[in-house]
């Protein structure tokens, strides 16, 4: 087990200070989630937490969602409704927990080199507990996602950066840029000032920290609230330049650009590729502190429950989010044959590897290098019940 880091207790103070009055305590969450031990190889000493959706046929997306500080995996599925949607739209989830052990504030420690680094720390041991979901319930490895609040959300943009191959897709709520911070005083410069870097300085961070040769970048939404006093907005303009020299597109040039939302509370920006797909999304809450918005209530578009941090702004953040990350139609896409590139088995060593592989480190699942360590379609009936239900948009 590491030890913990106690100047952390700093960001535990500012993030306590920064809730909504009254909002500091309240009722436990329910939880709903699963404890997985012994996964593989876990250096970053975090615990594994899932949910998985009863008939989850094989070749079903999986989403990996990242808790802020003070907060737990259960209350981020509660607040953001997260199993809901899992099994409204038929995908895999895994909410990765930090340990007080590790961090007094539960925050992933995403200003920590050694922890978002390929093959190393909570990196590393996120990792290995997607190799073995993967494994063990035939998801669909080419529809590996990722999202995440705050530090949840600074660790996945470090994780959209170090493992390009493995996550197709992420959306940051509230998060920072990889790169933006190597230790604690750095990462309170960059929650106030973003630590503003060029275009291009912010991409070399992702292309150095990715693998070598690395030529298709994830997909990514940035979700801000534009009052947020804690990660100030213009982290999600340092989010956006970084990704968007990434897929080569100019940052100051948006290819759409409109009101977020029918009530317009907000703006929002997306750029698209040479084919017209959006690669790259910015959605600016107008109004809204450090948080994730959603909708709170029963109907379509509506779900999840107000909390520290998870915020009622009549827009349903995390329904968007399954949406961007193409999981609204895992449902339907479950009917067909999963990808070729087939089902990922995890040895008792944390292994990942082929059936049939002729040696557990043959065709695997996309591996850190050696020295860096181990890693029916419900029918138009049951869609229509789910729509009416609120839980399909």
């Amino acid at each position: 087990m590491r030890k913990p880091r106690l100047p952390l207790a700093d960001l535990v103070r500012r993030a306590r200070h920064a809730m909504p009055q009254g909002q500091h305590h309240g009722a436990a969450a329910p939880d709903t989630l699963t404890d997985i031990e012994n996964f593989g190889p876990n250096p970053g000493a975090l615990r594994m937490r899932v949910f998985i959706p009863e008939h989850l046929p094989a070749g079903a997306p999986l989403l990996v969602a990242l808790h802020g500080c003070t907060q737990d995996a259960a209350g981020f599925d509660h607040g953001c409704g997260w199993s809901a949607l899992a099994t409204a739209h038929g995908f895999a989830l895994l909410l990765p927990e930090q340990r007080r052990q590790n961090n007094p504030g539960n925050c992933f420690s995403w200003f920590e080199p050694g922890d978002t680094s390929r093959g190393q720390g909570e990196a590393a041991s996120i990792r290995a507990m997607v190799a073995h979901l993967v494994a063990a319930h035939g998801l669909d490895q080419a529809r590996v996602c990722v999202t995440g609040l705050s530090a949840g959300g600074a660790m996945a943009a470090s994780l959209l950066a170090t493992h390009p191959d493995i996550f197709a897709a992420g959306v940051i709520f509230a998060g920072l840029p990889h790169g933006s911070a190597g230790n604690v005083q750095e990462a309170f410069e960059a929650m106030a000032s973003g630590r503003p870097r060029s275009a291009e300085a912010w991409a070399g961070l992702v292309r150095a920290a990715a693998p070598p040769g690395t030529a298709r970048w994830p997909r990514v939404a940035i979700w801000q609230g534009e009052a947020d006093g804690t990660v100030r907005p213009v982290n999600a303009r340092e989010l956006a330049k970084q990704w968007a020299a990434l897929h080569g597109l100019d940052p100051a040039r948006p290819a759409d650009q409109g009101p977020l939302g029918p009530t317009g509370a907000g703006q929002r920006q997306a750029w698209r590729d040479a084919q017209g797909r959006v690669v790259l999304e910015v959605n600016g809450v107008a109004g809204m502190d450090h948080g994730v918005p959603i909708h709170p209530g029963i109907g379509p578009d509506r779900g999840g429950r107000t909390m520290p941090f998870i915020l009622d702004t009549g827009i349903p953040g995390p329904q968007r989010a399954v949406e961007f990350l193409g999981l609204a139609e895992a449902a339907e896409a479950a009917e067909r044959p999963a990808p070729g590139r087939g089902i990922i088995l995890v040895g008792a060593d944390g292994t990942a590897h082929r059936p049939g592989a002729a040696s557990p480190g043959a065709a695997p699942m996309p591996e850190p290098e050696p020295e860096q360590g181990g890693w029916p379609d419900p029918g138009a009936v049951i869609r229509k019940a789910l729509k009416a239900a609120g839980l399909m948009s």
